[in-house]
């Protein structure tokens, strides 16, 4: 009999995706001691309140199986935010679901809706999981490019994408990774384009609390003709600055949640039941998310002041999310984006992320990401380091 082991193989779901730059760069970052602006979780704590709420909830028994779609008292809470804020109001019982963080979220939305032949238009720079998450579901990518420098979106050529054959468009305001944010006017003419279709809309809204300078955040749920087709994704993680609980939440109409739930109960089934009583808890306060820009917009405006005063980085602006853009070209245009970061990993001790991966061609236009959500200290010692180029 022979001992030789056999090297088994499955052709790929998804032949072409690697390792993700946010793993490379971290793992980068880690290996040389580093300050990590480049993945975007914050280094500080969440309040000591939520985690105090979660051990109640722990130690009152709530640690079996909460139900499919989530807790009633949570759901109850989203739906009531979602209509103080938005002015449209969710039923808690068929149409809000708890879910492990918005990536599982949003894989759901698209493979409950999405069929093989199916096109999704994607707008370019964009998060790296929706293109996995379409091709999973045996779709079709479309890629329409932002406009380049400002990241605004091109109506043109978005309706110029839609086919017979498009089934739905994901759509991501506060937008990563270029921090920009749309209008009011921009969302009416996305529902104005939408209109006369059958597309739908998935709504990335995970960074709906981070809007700087007075400027709102204006989601599909606050206007009707989008919230009808829309599945709106919102994340606790970010919202509380506990990334790594991994729980966020979807919204839509009845109809097109009955199909999200389809999947959703056979992908995670539920999601953590503590957690889930300990967020309902900490939501009766609204203060911790209707504070959340002002808190981050200090640590923008403070970050922002150092690489203007300090560095050579042409800031782009950063209208919300925690991110912040910088054309790194007057430093040096010779130099791709990858390789820039690298260099001010392994030589400044600093670890950003180039923009070029948010795209599938990885186009390149001398762009890098920093994440200012940091504590002060943390934002302060990179800001020395950046000012050594």
């Amino acid at each position: 009999m022979s001992n030789a082991s056999t090297a088994f193989t499955v052709p790929s779901r998804l032949p072409s995706v690697g390792t993700t730059i946010f793993t490379v760069m971290s793992a980068l970052a880690q290996e040389h001691g580093a300050v990590n602006l480049g993945q975007g979780f914050p280094d500080f704590d969440c309040d000591p309140k939520l985690v105090d709420a979660v051990t109640q909830a722990m130690q009152q028994g709530l640690n079996q199986y909460p139900p499919m779609p989530g807790v009633p008292v949570l759901r109850e809470a989203i739906s009531a935010k979602l209509e103080t804020l938005y002015h449209h109001r969710y039923d808690p019982g068929t149409e809000v679901t708890v879910t492990a963080g918005a990536t599982q979220a949003i894989l759901t939305a698209i493979l409950c809706c999405v069929h093989p032949g199916d096109e999704v238009i994607v707008l370019e720079p964009c998060y790296d999981s929706y293109g996995p998450n379409i091709e999973l579901a045996g779709g079709t990518i479309v890629r329409v490019p932002l406009t380049p420098g400002s990241f605004r979106p091109d109506f043109g050529l978005i309706a110029a994408a839609i086919t017979p054959r498009t089934r739905a468009i994901i759509v991501n305001s506060p937008h990563n990774p270029s921090a920009t944010v749309w209008t009011a006017e921009e969302m009416q003419q996305l529902a104005a384009l939408l209109r006369p279709t059958q597309v739908l809309l998935i709504s990335d809204e995970v960074y709906e609390h981070m809007v700087y300078d007075g400027r709102p955040h204006v989601s599909a749920a606050s206007i009707p003709e989008l919230a009808e087709r829309a599945f709106l994704v919102s994340s606790f993680g970010k919202t509380y600055h506990v990334t790594g609980w991994k729980v966020g939440f979807v919204a839509a109409p009845a109809a097109l949640m009955a199909e999200f739930r389809k999947v959703h109960q056979f992908n995670v089934f539920t999601v953590n039941t503590p957690v889930q009583h300990a967020l309902a808890r900490y939501m009766a306060d609204a203060s911790p998310y209707l504070d959340l820009p002002a808190f981050y917009q200090r640590k923008r405006d403070l970050f922002r002041a150092g690489l203007q005063a300090n560095t050579r980085f042409k800031l782009l602006p950063s209208e919300g999310s925690y991110f912040q853009c910088v054309d790194y070209s007057a430093i040096d245009d010779s130099v791709s984006e990858a390789d820039f970061c690298r260099r001010l990993t392994t030589e400044l001790w600093v670890a950003a992320i180039p923009l070029s991966p948010f795209y599938a061609g990885g186009f390149e236009q001398r762009i890098v990401r920093f994440c200012f959500a940091k504590k002060d200290e943390t934002l302060e010692r990179a800001l020395e380091r950046l000012a050594q180029l």
